[in-house]
Parts: C-alpha cells; structure tokens; sequence
C-alpha cells in the first residue's frame, strides 16, 4: 500500500525529486486541497489521544527520511524486486507509525485525490505530534514531492550514527546544510518518546570492551538506566 499511495503523485523525473526551498509555501495547496491542513489536524488528534507515545516516533519518522535524499517520503516505501528500502535498515528498524501515515494519506485522498505529497503528509504530521505533545508549533511550507527510489544501504550511510559525538554529528548535519544550533535543536528532540538499549547500553556495560561502565554517568542515574536496560542485548524502551 505505501508503494501504491505514496508514489503516485511523482510527476517529475527521480532527478527532480529534491524541491527547492523557495518553491515550497504555506499556501501550496489553498486551491486544489484548502482544508489539507484542518485534515492532518483531525487525524492527528485522534491518533495521539489513542496511542500518545507515538507522537515521538511520527517525528523521528519525518527526520530519518529527511536525512536520506531530502523530504521525499522514501522511508515509506517498502522493500521490493531485490532492493532492500531504507525503512529495512538497520537505523530504522525500529520505526513506528507507518500505518498512521497510511491513515492520515488515505483520509486526504478521499477529501483531495492525487493532490497532497506523502512527503508533505510527514512533515505535518511531524509538526501535530509535537503540537499535541505540549511541544511548540512552527509554519508548515508545502509542495515537496514524493521519490521512488529507496536505499538500505543509503540510509546506513546518511543517518547520524546513534554513539556519535559532536564533531561526527556536526560534520553529518553539516553535509546536509544544517549547523550546530540546527544540531542542538534536532537533538532536544530526543526528550520526546523513548530512547531503545542499544543507544546506550554500551555505557552502562561495556564502554571501553572490558565490562565496564562509562565513569562519566551519574551514579545515581547510571542505577536507574540499568533498571530499565538490564543487558547489551535488552531492546527495551527508556522513556526519553
């Protein structure tokens, strides 16, 4: 269903797929789909009053697929014909919230068929969940297209490595035209949703290859993440 609804609305070559900043705007789509917003809104606030802990996962949705070839909703598309997708990769493995997009999408095109992007249906849907999460709202450009093209292997390769420090991250998000307060902004997004063992683990249990536990961790704080994350193999949920 996510190759089929999401891909329909190409209508330039893959070379194309990137949309200009200043070709995007808030008013992309006041003619041909006035109420798209409204719509997102509505689905939003019945997905998160179900299910609130998926409003960190939405954002992390949008993220990982901006940071692979742009806002282009290739993290949607599912593994096919020997190709494995980015939603396959070993970073997105523990993505959520596809068939949440897949009901938001389908909502739209009953209302406005053919007319609004999967890749702009990410990113507002992004910007409810934090909304809805008591987090800050922020204007909405619009008119980005969708891809069809979508790499394992590429994602890998482009997402920023989860044990990085800051000058591997600066220099990732440097790639992508992004600076440190972009950075520091992206990171505290961290506080929304839950953080998986294997991002931390390593720290608790085997910092330097030997057992141990890293020494600049709090005593206090190190005992309750051990609570949570009992071993280097629990994948168990820390709230964020």
């Amino acid at each position: 269903m996510a190759i089929t609804m999401c891909c329909v609305l190409l209508l330039v070559p893959l070379v194309a797929v990137l949309v200009a900043a200043d070709q995007l705007r808030v008013d992309y789509y006041s003619e041909t789909c006035p109420n798209v917003e409204a719509i997102v809104r509505e689905e939003m606030e019945r997905i998160i009053t179900a299910a609130p802990s998926l409003a960190g996962p939405l954002l992390r949705l949008h993220f990982h697929d901006c940071f692979v070839r742009g806002c282009d909703a290739s993290v949607l598309l599912s593994s096919a014909g020997g190709n494995t997708a980015e939603r396959d990769a070993k970073p997105n493995k523990s993505l959520r919230g596809f068939g949440s997009v897949e009901r938001v999408k389908a909502r739209l095109e009953t209302a406005c068929p053919g007319t609004v992007s999967c890749a702009d249906v990410l990113a507002l849907m992004a910007r409810d969940a934090v909304v809805l999460a008591r987090g800050p709202s922020w204007p909405v450009t619009l008119g980005r297209r969708d891809g069809r093209a979508s790499s394992a292997g590429e994602a890998a390769a482009s997402l920023p490595p989860a044990d990085g420090d800051i000058p591997t991250l600066a220099r990732v998000f440097a790639s992508n035209g992004l600076d440190l307060k972009d950075l520091a902004v992206l990171s505290g997004a961290h506080t929304l949703g839950t953080a998986h063992c294997p991002s931390y683990a390593g720290r608790l249990y085997n910092f330097t290859g030997k057992g141990d536990a890293d020494p600049s961790l709090d005593g206090e704080y190190a005992g309750k993440l051990r609570t949570r994350c009992r071993s280097l193999t629990d994948d168990a949920g820390m709230p964020g």
